[in-house]
């Protein structure tokens, strides 16, 4: 006898999260319970459990299905993992999208809580496994990086206008200068760390190789290109990972009347945005075809931006297709990688 699907939909915030059960039916509906607030804690996950024990039967099916929200859904994701639950981990906006398909425009808790549990019943999902050891790691490290960077460019900036105006105080100066030292020790450690872990990780190294081969692409890029899309475990297409990047372009344009201007979604993993803005800007000066993308997209467009957009898209396309076929770059050979010729069409109108 087949078993009957029961899907936990999990909406996951910073302190809590809501969760709401959708049992599948024979006739092709379903039915949902009523949704429950639990904290995001060890505490939370049990109770869950206990509630869903207690209305799911052996006969279910059952998935637990939450949608990536920056760290919030690893503590759930990987205390169900831990027992043995089948868990289901989505790309950041394909619930909201999901909804959209239903016209529900409207946004609360309980539907938040009933939007992934219905997809988990109609539909087929990839379940979650948890990323390497030396994966996880490596994420830990290159954030760490970005956001230290970020720390200096805030102090830096304070520093100027603290300098530029009339007679800073000594100890301001000297706070300033110690806490810049600091920093830039912390970046220097932390990146020396990045590259202990790739030399002694063989399969990553080895595998990093090919992404490497790309003009105008250094390592600590590449490490959080990697480590960010989990060594692109979960990404099955190159359209699914500009969408997860942020890099899906978002057209406005409807009869006579409406006429916006395309852009990124920029609603994505904003890592691998940011890691990929330098060596575009390399990439367009050293590599040969990516300087004749470069300005071909630009020869249309007033913003240099668009031109670089388009390049950061073509570049992380071209590292998802080294890296899964294994293969050093060949310009000859991926002249045609992303984006599209519709991608690359609608930056042209930007």
């Amino acid at each position: 006898m087949e078993r009957s699907k029961c899907c936990v939909g999990v909406d996951i915030s910073k302190d809590d999260f809501t969760a709401c059960l959708a049992f599948g039916e024979e006739t092709a509906k379903y039915s949902c319970s009523s949704v429950e607030k639990f904290p995001n804690e060890k505490r939370g996950f049990n109770r869950l459990m206990r509630r869903v024990r207690k209305q799911a039967s052996t006969h279910h099916e059952l998935t637990f299905l939450m949608e990536a929200t920056g760290v919030y859904h690893e503590s759930p994701a990987y205390h169900l993992h831990g027992l043995k639950q089948r868990v289901c981990v989505v790309l950041p906006n394909s619930i909201k999208h999901y909804g959209i398909s239903l016209a529900i425009s409207s946004k609360t808790d309980p539907i938040d809580a009933r939007l992934p549990a219905r997809p988990g019943v109609e539909r087929e999902h990839r379940l979650w496994t948890p990323p390497g050891k030396d994966l996880r790691k490596l994420r830990q490290l290159t954030r760490y990086v970005g956001q230290l960077k970020d720390q200096r460019t805030a102090i830096e900036n304070l520093r100027h206008s603290q300098e530029s105006g009339y007679e800073t105080a000594a100890l301001v100066a000297r706070s300033m200068k110690k806490v810049l030292k600091t920093i830039n020790q912390a970046i220097d450690d932390t990146r020396q760390e990045i590259e202990q872990l790739i030399a002694q990780t063989p399969p990553l190294s080895e595998k990093l190789k090919y992404v490497l081969s790309i003009p105008g692409l250094g390592l600590h890029s590449a490490a959080v290109i990697i480590a960010e899309t989990q060594g692109f475990e979960h990404i099955r297409s190159i359209k699914q990972l500009t969408g997860y990047a942020g890099y899906d372009v978002v057209m406005r344009e409807s009869g006579s009347s409406v006429k916006a201007k395309t852009r990124i979604s920029k609603k994505g993993n904003s890592y691998l945005r940011a890691a990929l803005f330098y060596p575009a800007m390399v990439a367009t000066r050293f590599n040969p075809e990516m300087k004749r993308f470069y300005l071909r997209i630009n020869g249309r467009n007033t913003s240099k931006m668009v031109g670089q957009v388009a390049v950061q898209r073509k570049l992380l396309a071209l590292i998802y297709t080294l890296w899964k076929n294994e293969v050093v770059y060949d310009p000859d050979r991926y002249k045609k990688t992303a984006p599209t010729k519709t991608a690359e069409a609608a930056l042209d109108r930007q």
